[in-house]
């Protein structure tokens, strides 16, 4: 076993308030990290806040305040959040510290120096409104390798595959939405394909569930890109040594340095306890493990460009890294209109952070499936599991003990044995479903104990052979009470406060822990007055979070008036007029410029099962030919194909645009089928 653990959950942005989807991650976390510990090991959970790039800069600009001021204010925000979740790290730090800062320029020099950065005028979206070039997340289109529309520009959301932004089709800023142009600049790139050998390797050594692996690997196979770390001014973030104040490092280069900083931070302040380059030096750190828990959007980051950037610099790559899926609310992806997306400080204004603890751990497996938070699944999971069986189990119990026999506890009797060893057989399982991530096993089995010792009291009725057996009824209710001890132990990890009053009640000599959970409980001890450990959800409370979460609809405002004009209406028409009208999906097959004309582009139109067409359409001035490859069009079909000197035009392709060098073709979902009517 490794003498060293140290646990990362991802950085959370500061650029918005925390909500479900953030808990979802960092109560895995956190239950992991307190689990190794109830079993004895050496675990330090590092995390930080994310706070550079494009948006902290444009939120900055918009409220008026230094970028540095908003993040030192949202990073208060998010701590007082995850601390009121019972979130508890070792240290929530931020990236935007002198100790990431440090780490992030020695290994970008380590790179340097090894040859591994290269320099590279490229062609760079710049949106001509905001005065600035688009990083990736700035710049939305059509995804260039499976045609899906609103992506962003580094990795499609739908097919996985990565591209440079410029490779987007139809792409528009995402700030204003205006189209941009390409302009060059300098920028510096990691020639990822040197550390081919390096990352197959460690990817068949680390541990990541397989479909991650296989997902990664397809990556490598396919050939790695290179991966452009720099980003121009105006940025948020650590100038790149040598560029100071004209490049800064990619948000993506420097904020799972934060990781390190974090440590860095932690192990100044606490010298009693092991070196930072016991954790993070790899030529001293070989009995430390380093797990990473992310979700399955950043795989990409975490998987190929942290570990490349680890291996080139000396640092210690992961252990393990552990996917989950994304949160979905009454299954569906959260929604402001239906009042799904729920930020953290609204549920906590109504529920206590308990509940959400035990409905996730109790949901969460080890694989990276989506987890759905079912509101009426989480009323109902909540009350039969923790009100019904775990806490009804205690509350029976200790309040007969107390109210009816001085509230001493007896001998175990010979007929909770088999209970008792079955409890123990489980929880001798416990440790190793908690390392794994298999919460939703380990406390399963919390709650069957719960069930199994519940039923045991019922048919033993206590209440009844008081009278006459009052002895009978303290060693059975002292099972119960020894049941609630293992129960409690087994649900620490997820609900500490539970466990603590327990450990209260019983005036136990120490923490539970897994080790100590099975010891007997004294004859004769007098246990405290029950607490109460659940109470049943009001689905009133569950309705009242989803109001409060609905996003207010404001009253339109004035439409402005545009700054151009346009044709005005033709005369009014029948439906009769457009029915004569012919409109189909059409799909580009090809496209060429035609020699001899300026204007025309040859287009080849796949209609489905209406066969091909051959149309020129009056675009070229607005179009490059490979600009339209894929596209699905509307083609006027049944249009008299026209006799041209180039040759016949079969159909129109629709467009808008009053000018020759400012069309715009009308483009459809590429979910519509090549053919269908249009109408």
């Amino acid at each position: 076993m490794p003498r060293r653990v140290l646990v990362t959950a991802a950085l959370p942005y500061a650029n918005g308030s925390p909500h479900l989807g953030h808990l979802l991650e960092y109560i895995q976390t956190d239950v992991h990290v307190r689990a190794r510990r109830l079993a004895g090991e050496d675990v330090i959970f590092m995390w930080a806040v994310d706070t550079h790039g494009t948006p902290i800069e444009l939120r900055a600009r918009r409220e008026g305040v230094d970028p540095a001021d908003l993040v030192a204010r949202m990073h208060a925000e998010h701590a007082q959040v995850y601390r009121d979740f019972g979130i508890e790290s070792d240290i929530f730090y931020t990236t935007h510290s002198d100790e990431t800062r440090r780490h992030a320029e020695f290994i970008y020099e380590k790179m340097q120096a090894a040859g591994q950065i290269e320099k590279r005028v490229t062609r760079q979206l710049y949106c001509p409104k905001d005065q600035m070039f688009l990083p990736d997340r700035f710049v939305k289109g059509t995804c260039p390798y499976c045609a899906s529309a609103d992506q962003y520009g580094d990795v499609c959301e739908k097919c996985g595959h990565t591209y440079n932004p410029s490779e987007l089709k139809d792409p528009h800023c995402a700030i204003c939405g205006t189209t941009p142009e390409l302009r060059d600049s300098e920028h510096l790139f990691v020639s990822l394909g040197r550390f081919e050998g390096f990352l197959r390797e460690w990817l068949n050594s680390t541990k990541l569930q397989s479909a991650v692996r296989n997902y990664v690997m397809r990556w490598v196979d396919d050939g790695l890109r290179d991966w452009d770390i720099s980003r121009d001014a105006p940025y948020f973030g650590f100038s790149i040594p040598g560029y100071e104040g004209k490049k800064f490092f990619y948000v993506w280069f420097d904020a799972p340095v934060g990781y390190i900083g974090a440590t860095q931070k932690w192990c100044d302040e606490h010298p009693d306890r092991a070196s930072f380059a016991s954790y993070w030096r790899a030529d001293q750190s070989q009995d430390t493990e380093i797990v990473h828990v992310i979700g399955k959007d950043i795989v990409y980051f975490h998987a190929l460009f942290w570990p490349a950037m680890l291996h080139a610099a000396g640092y210690t790559t992961p252990t393990r890294i552990n996917v989950h899926g994304w949160l979905t609310v009454n299954g569906e992806k959260m929604s402001k209109t239906r009042g799904t997306f729920i930020l953290a400080r609204t549920y906590l204004d109504h529920l206590p952070a308990d509940y959400l603890r035990y409905y996730f751990a109790a949901k969460l497996g080890p694989e990276q499936d989506d987890i759905d938070l079912d509101l009426s699944d989480f009323v109902s999971r909540v009350n039969t599991d923790l009100v019904n069986k775990a806490a009804n189990l205690a509350s029976r119990c200790q309040k007969f003990l107390v109210g009816r026999l001085e509230g001493k506890l007896g001998p175990i009797p010979a007929d909770a044995e088999p209970l008792m060893a079955k409890a123990r057989e489980a929880l001798a399982q416990v440790p190793a479903l908690y390392a794994n991530f298999e919460s939703a096993k380990a406390l399963r089995l919390a709650i069957e104990i719960g069930g199994e010792f519940d039923a045991y009291i019922t048919a033993q009725e206590p209440w009844k052979v008081v009278g006459k057996d009052p002895e009978r009824a303290r060693a059975v209710c002292t099972a119960g009470m020894w049941a609630s001890k293992v129960i409690a132990a087994i649900l620490k990890p997820v609900l500490p406060k539970w466990a603590a009053t327990i450990e209260d009640g019983l005036h136990l000599p120490a923490p539970l822990d897994f080790v100590n959970a099975t010891d007997p409980l004294p004859e004769g001890l007098v246990v405290g007055a029950y607490v109460t450990l659940a109470e049943r959800i009001d689905p009133k409370k569950i309705e009242a979070i989803v109001e409060a979460s609905k996003e207010t609809i404001a009253a339109p405002a004035a439409p402005e008036v545009p700054a151009y004009t346009v044709e005005p209406l033709a005369a009014e028409a029948s439906i009769d007029a457009f029915a004569a009208v012919d409109l189909r999906v059409g799909k580009v097959l090809t496209a060429a410029r035609v020699k001899g004309s300026d204007k025309l582009l040859q287009l080849t139109i796949d209609l489905g099962p209406l066969g091909q067409r051959n149309i020129f359409s009056g675009i070229a001035a607005s179009y490059a030919p490979e600009q339209l490859v894929g596209k699905h069009v509307v083609v006027f079909a049944n249009l008299k194909p026209r006799k041209m000197r180039f040759g016949v035009s079969e159909g129109m392709v629709l467009a808008s645009g009053a000018k020759d060098d400012a069309i715009t073709v009308l483009e459809l979902d590429p979910r519509s089928l090549p053919g269908e009517k249009i109408s």
